[in-house]
């Protein structure tokens, strides 16, 4: 395919604008690379912005804790430090290496193209794991919610939050001075987030019930009461609640990345020590990727990025040094 103007094609075309998306547009700028993010969400940051804005991200180097709005916030503020081309609200739907450097992105809005791919499309699509009651339905955004946008909605009430990972122990922490009460019911006996989290937990006055599973949720208007039950000896406890948050998880899928001949490891994009895909010249960085000993934290994408970022560049010129060296040698204008 012929294209007729040459500034048409980035260095750099990101798939993905959640966090490791965002650090890796702004240190392809630290590369004097020209860049491109594409993401299907309306704005930048992923699941931190769409899911929990409010939520504290204690994982993330340099900051005791940053709302997950924050981090967005600074990072776009970071990005935008260099001329960057942000398509919101594209779903990729293929990707063509027509030749090498030069790959054909195509979307549900248009064609971009770019001499190297990074695909930082966190878990791919998702969505949350839904509490399984047939009447778990009729009271979503009635007293059942799957993410929290709002600290102060949940004043003064009855907050049951259910799961065993960092999201609920932190949402139960972080609401312990603002609702009425807060129980945490985990189905396990142990705790699945960090311990240091799970010590402050144990700590607090959030009322914490594990072993349990929830059996009914009951009420006219909205939520009222919901009814538990030890999965050890089965007996039941009827709890009042106002609000009943479900951190289960998530149900993702790779959707069309599964088809673009990408090698593909239980729902990941397989990568090496590059962070170079099974096609050479598309990378991948964060959550979506997999290898020996990966760790799905925002602190791991945050390094996952430059190191894909640093082989592109060199992908696209063999000349070019891997490393620059040091941030701190650096001029940003």
């Amino acid at each position: 395919m012929i294209i007729e103007n040459e500034q048409d094609i980035v260095d750099m075309l990101i798939i993905g604008g959640g966090p490791a998306g965002m650090f890796a547009a702004f240190y392809a700028g630290m590369r004097q690379s020209s860049m491109k993010i594409i993401d299907s969400m309306p704005q930048l940051g992923g699941q931190l912005a769409a899911l929990y804005p409010e939520k504290n991200i204690y994982d993330v180097a340099g900051f005791p804790a940053v709302t997950a709005g924050e981090l967005v916030s600074r990072l776009e503020q970071q990005l935008r430090l260099f001329p960057v081309q942000v398509h919101l609200e594209e779903k990729v739907q293929q990707v063509v290496k027509e030749e090498e450097r030069r790959f054909r992105v195509v979307t549900d809005k248009g064609v971009h193209y770019g001499r190297t791919v990074i695909i930082a499309g966190g878990v791919g699509a998702f969505e949350p794991r839904q509490l399984e009651l047939p009447e778990a339905r009729s009271y979503a955004g009635r007293g059942l919610y799957y993410f929290i946008s709002d600290l102060q909605a949940f004043a003064g009430q009855d907050v049951v939050i259910c799961g065993g990972g960092d999201s609920a122990v932190d949402w139960s922490l972080m609401l312990e001075p603002i609702a009425k009460s807060v129980t945490l019911i985990h189905r396990r006996d142990k705790f699945r987030a960090h311990e240091h989290s799970v010590e402050q937990l144990m700590r607090s006055s959030v009322t914490v019930m594990t072993s349990m599973e929830v059996k009914e949720l009951s009420g006219e208007e909205r939520l009222e009461q919901m009814t538990v039950a030890s999965s050890r000896t089965g007996e039941e406890i009827t709890l009042s609640c106002s609000s009943l948050i479900v951190n289960y998880g998530f149900v993702s899928s790779l959707g069309p990345i599964a088809e673009w001949g990408i090698e593909v490891q239980q729902g990941s994009i397989r990568v090496d020590s590059r962070m170079e895909t099974s096609i050479p010249g598309i990378f991948a960085a964060g959550d979506i990727t997999t290898y020996p000993g990966k760790l799905k934290l925002i602190a791991v994408g945050f390094g996952e990025a430059p190191t894909a970022v640093n082989n592109a560049k060199v992908y696209i010129d063999p000349q070019a040094r891997l490393s620059p060296g040091h941030s701190s040698h650096m001029k940003l204008k």
